[in-house]
């Protein structure tokens, strides 16, 4: 079919415009030709196609054009101080410092037929590579850069970004002492007024989580999208913030280029930290496909994820965007999923969260619990949640936002350490929805408690940070979400914050207050109700843990793990002392960003694949395209 397509092209008088002077530049006009005529099926510009999909090295397409221009090529374009970021990377020119020429330019697509149509103020110009351009922008400009990537959102929109004043973590650490020591002291009566305080908190987050569970959410899609043309799928931007990747960067490369969508339209940002030589070494020792870009984010604190995120969002070119981890393995039919899904969806759904699924289930007792825990999270709560319309608190990954919604508020918070469930609560506040995507991105957790526990700790500190800052004002978010989103968002925030924290002393102190038996407990009036309440309250509580468990497990196939069921409570008990991990670390590195550790998995699924199946060539040749 190829080579009829590309006999059909050989019968035209002229190449296009964009691609035909490389005939005169040595490139073979056949194999131009066929280029042209799988751009136009793809949807994109030739010189795009020829340069993303690896025909033509960047360096000698603009090399070629600055010939064919009679033009000079920079391979270090010094800009002027007045250069504007993101715009001239964006649109291709920017001033340069001196005299002539003025500016130079890397035009694409439009712009670059425009310029060789009307051979316009060549004496002004010079021509450099997109990349080579970008490179110099973000020379001249990181200081501005930096600063929006960290600040933006505060600058913006300050009453949505994260400010936990001590004051606050003072109040916070008063009452949790005081809980502590009237458990002590007066355990019976504490336990009353405490129940009867978070009684209501708790029992709306043992409703939200039976009730998810009764939703029907399988784990792959139910109904058959038709699939789309090439031609019409938009260009999507995939973002990934590496830091010390060295293990894992080769496999998430293998793992992009799985995806089934075309390579010309995959806008890919890798974005590192100025002081991360490892990972750019490791990416200098493998072949990176063309329509893969390496920012290096200009240094600045905090060093966070986020951060880094917020570095390559206003450069993002795809109408949508998904985030990934280093360590991900995403279902290659994910991209043209989501934007079946979106076409479909209504313009206030601005992000489809994807299902989260362990890939070194095996590996150890913690992982095999980790699993569990995912199972029920993304593949019954947060799939429940998205059918009701409560809000969500996203996963860290695989997050697919429209690209102008997430610029429109303002990006991900550089200063809490759980971006994703900040995000997804800022959302909401914004009358924006989350939706599920149900399709499985393969993660690897971590398989030693130390590893774990530093996770963890990160991401209980993270929800402190967005339950105390989008609560500063709870007259404004009840205002914003109306009385059973806003119940869903406290849910969410505090009581997963609060439960964390409480949960062994309430467990301990419940048992044992049926073990004792009345005569213990004189200072309360009503024994026998405040005993109907608590078993009321652990046996729910038990019941929302185990079901949605239980239900996940069905839908993953995973009923080989349903012995290690009766060990989530000590998990549990695990993740509370994180709780109180996250809140002293809040208090003495509020910022800090504990890395997780990847590539250490010993039974990874997603290395199984690579061992099994062919690698898809990074670069094609057309002239061995198949007929």
């Amino acid at each position: 079919m190829r080579q009829g397509l590309a006999d059909e092209a050989a019968q035209s008088t002229a190449l296009p415009v964009e691609i035909g002077f490389l005939s005169s530049h040595g490139h073979a006009p056949e194999a131009l030709w066929q280029a042209a005529i799988f751009a136009q099926a793809a949807g994109v510009s030739p010189d795009e196609f020829l340069i993303r999909e690896g025909l033509v090295s960047e360096d000698d397409f603009y090399r070629a054009l600055a010939a064919e221009l009679g033009l000079p090529f920079l391979a270090i374009p010094r800009l002027s101080p007045e250069v504007r970021y993101p715009d001239s990377v964006l649109a291709g020119l920017a001033p340069l410092a001196g005299a002539r020429p003025n500016f130079v330019a890397a035009p694409r697509g439009p712009a670059l037929a425009d310029l060789l149509k009307t051979r316009r103020l060549h004496r002004l110009l010079a021509i450099t590579t997109p990349t080579r351009l970008r490179e110099a922008v973000f020379l001249a400009r990181s200081p501005l850069i930096a600063r929006r990537a960290a600040h933006d959102l505060a600058d913006k929109a300050p009453h949505l970004a994260t400010d936990v004043s001590y004051r606050q973590i003072a109040v916070l650490f008063v009452v949790l002492t005081l809980i502590v020591f009237g458990l002590g002291y007066a355990p019976g009566l504490s336990t009353g007024i405490l129940g009867a305080l978070m009684g209501p908190l708790f029992l709306s987050m043992i409703v939200l989580r039976i009730a998810t569970a009764s939703l029907n959410n399988p784990v792959e899609p139910e109904d058959h999208a038709i699939r789309i043309e090439d031609a019409d799928l938009p260009v999507y931007t995939i973002i990934a913030a590496l830091y010390r990747e060295k293990r894992v960067v080769a496999r998430f490369i293998e793992a992009v280029s799985r995806i089934d969508y075309p390579a010309s339209k995959l806008d890919i940002k890798l974005v590192l930290e100025a002081d991360d030589q490892e990972t750019l070494e490791a990416l200098r020792s493998i072949v990176v496909p063309r329509n893969v870009e390496i920012l290096i984010a200009p240094p600045g604190e905090p060093r966070t994820k986020p951060r880094a995120l917020n570095v390559a969002l206003p450069l993002a070119r795809g109408r949508y965007t998904v985030i990934y981890d280093a360590e991900d393995v995403p279902d290659p039919g994910q991209l043209r999923l989501a934007v079946s899904r979106f076409a479909e969806a209504p313009p206030r759904v601005a992000c489809l969260q994807a299902r989260l699924t362990i890939d070194n289930t095996d590996d150890t007792w913690l992982t095999r619990l980790f699993t569990i825990e995912y199972a029920a999270l993304f593949d019954v709560f947060n799939p429940g949640l998205a059918e009701v319309g409560s809000p969500i608190a996203l996963g860290g990954t695989s997050n697919h936002f429209r690209t102008a919604v997430l610029r429109k508020v303002h990006g991900w918070d550089a200063w809490n350490v759980t971006e994703d469930a900040d995000l997804g609560i800022r959302l909401a506040r914004l009358g924006y929805e989350v939706k599920d995507l149900p399709s499985s991105t393969l993660e690897e957790a971590p398989g030693t408690l130390r590893l774990w526990m530093r996770q963890r700790t990160r991401w209980m500190k993270g929800y402190v940070q967005t339950a105390a800052s989008h609560t500063r004002r709870p007259w404004i978010m009840l205002h914003q979400l109306g009385i059973w989103r806003f119940s869903g968002a406290l849910a969410l925030t505090w009581g997963t914050v609060l439960s964390a924290l409480v949960y062994p002393l309430f467990t301990g102190l419940y048992v044992a207050s049926w073990l004792a038996g009345p005569e213990q407990t004189p200072e309360l009036r009503w024994t026998a109700a405040f005993k109907a309440y608590a078993l009321t309250l652990f046996l729910s509580g038990a019941a929302s843990v185990f079901i949605p468990t239980c239900v996940a497990l069905q839908r993953r196939r995973l009923w080989r793990l349903m012995p290690w069921l009766p060990l989530l409570p000590f998990y549990y008990g695990l993740v509370s002392v994180a709780a109180w991990r996250g809140l002293w670390e809040l208090a003495i590195a509020p910022f800090r960003w504990n890395k997780t550790s990847h590539g250490l998995a010993r039974t990874s699924r997603a290395g199984l694949l690579q061992k099994h199946q062919a690698s898809p060539a990074v670069t094609r040749s057309l002239k061995t395209a198949p007929p």
